[in-house]
């Protein structure tokens, strides 16, 4: 950015040619390069309007400045054309970067070690510290990214107010008081980092966010008889097979698989939530190429799919301790539909009862001052201030 501005300021100074709308070039380089020839081949008055500074002075007072806008259809068809190529390279980046394996990054809040995907870092910092810089799949460039908000914190300035603290403990505290676990949206920086900010000429997300639909009420019609809807389908938990319904899903498992989940929700009388772990777990030791049955880690979910279908290891679950676990609330895919058809039905109340759940009753607020002083929740918020 710094060789751009001197460029800028050189072609003002000794060429008297002005560029409009810079920030909107989406490959400054390729876009002066491409000038650069065709001034070659053409006069430049033949691209460029003419502004003349001080026509009511004398002539040799007078001076000529060369505008280049995309008003000229050869301009505007250039921005559009490097528009379409830096999209193209940023989904391709964004793709390589989905399903790259070999990430590591250390957590920026408790320095613990990650390695595999991107996702795996991003989720644990937004599970355990709250600090949530969007979905990975929104995110291009991830590793400069993270560098970029990590010398932040280095130089010891907080991510969303940007003040700079005279130690680490003190800006710690600032961002967890002030629930400044976040970046400053505000911050144009990190407009590069966001595949939406690539997706339009000239538009930054916050301008995308901000559209309506009004230009779509105009061509309304009363007639939605050609309306079609088509259902999300749910995705098998070991192969690719797609179904409609869990019911077909279900079948399919049993048939090809041996897997019988509504069997296994039945036995183990499985609430709603257990079930949502289950399916979770599992599908994080299938997208990790580990058979839960024995724990052995596969180089290909093929492979692993062969294994756990030979060794009958698809039925054979863990302990419930192991798979029953908070952090199987979120699930390893965005948008898994299976969550979504599971049910929660009259028959998970009679199965908590034999699971020996405790039912959960509030407290009498009646009596707020005392419930103040004896709630077990003081005890919680001391021991959670002790340990930060």
């Amino acid at each position: 950015m710094d060789e751009q501005d001197k460029l800028l300021k050189h072609m003002i100074i000794e060429h008297k040619m002005v560029i409009a709308d810079v920030k909107l070039v989406a490959d400054f380089q390729r876009y002066i390069l491409y000038w650069r020839k065709r001034f070659t081949e053409q006069p430049i008055t033949d691209f460029c309007s003419v502004i003349r500074i001080n026509s009511t002075a004398p002539l040799e007072e007078q001076d000529n400045y060369f505008l280049l806008c995309d008003v000229l259809p050869e301009d505007r068809l250039l921005r559009e054309e490097l528009q379409k190529q830096r999209l193209k390279e940023i989904l391709e980046q964004q793709q390589q970067e989905r399903n790259d394996n070999s990430f590591h990054g250390i957590c920026m809040f408790c320095n613990e070690e990650f390695f595999g995907n991107r996702s795996v870092l991003l989720n644990h910092m937004a599970r355990e510290h709250a600090f949530n810089i969007g979905l990975p799949d929104n995110i291009v460039n991830c590793n400069e990214f993270l560098w970029t908000l990590q010398k932040k914190l280095d130089n010891l300035q907080c991510l969303y107010c940007e003040k700079t603290f005279r130690d680490k403990n003190t800006l710690k505290d600032h961002m967890r008081k002030k629930q400044h676990r976040r970046i400053n949206p505000k911050n144009r920086e990190y407009d590069r980092f966001y595949v939406i900010n690539y997706l339009e000429l000239g538009k930054s997300w916050e301008e995308v966010q901000l559209e309506d639909d009004r230009e779509l009420l105009d061509h309304q019609e009363d007639d939605w008889s050609d309306w079609e809807e088509h259902p999300d389908s749910a995705v098998c938990l070991f192969c690719e097979k797609q179904a409609e319904t869990i019911e077909k899903l279900c079948v399919h498992m049993e048939d090809a698989h041996e897997f019988d989940l509504l069997k296994i929700k039945s036995e183990l009388g499985l609430n709603f939530y257990q079930q949502v772990k289950l399916v979770n777990f599992i599908r994080r030791q299938i997208h990790q190429c580990r058979c839960y049955g024995c724990h052995v880690k596969f180089k290909s979910k093929a492979e692993l799919r062969t294994h756990m279908e030979e060794a009958k290891h698809t039925s054979l679950l863990p302990e419930r301790k192991t798979w029953d676990q908070p952090e199987y609330y979120f699930p390893t895919y965005e948008n898994d539909t299976l969550l979504c058809t599971l049910s929660d039905s009259e028959s998970d109340l009679t199965a908590q009862e034999h699971n020996g759940n405790i039912t959960i009753i509030s407290e009498d607020t009646s009596k707020l001052h005392a419930l103040k002083q004896s709630s077990i929740l003081n005890q919680l918020l001391l021991h959670e201030g002790l340990k930060n």
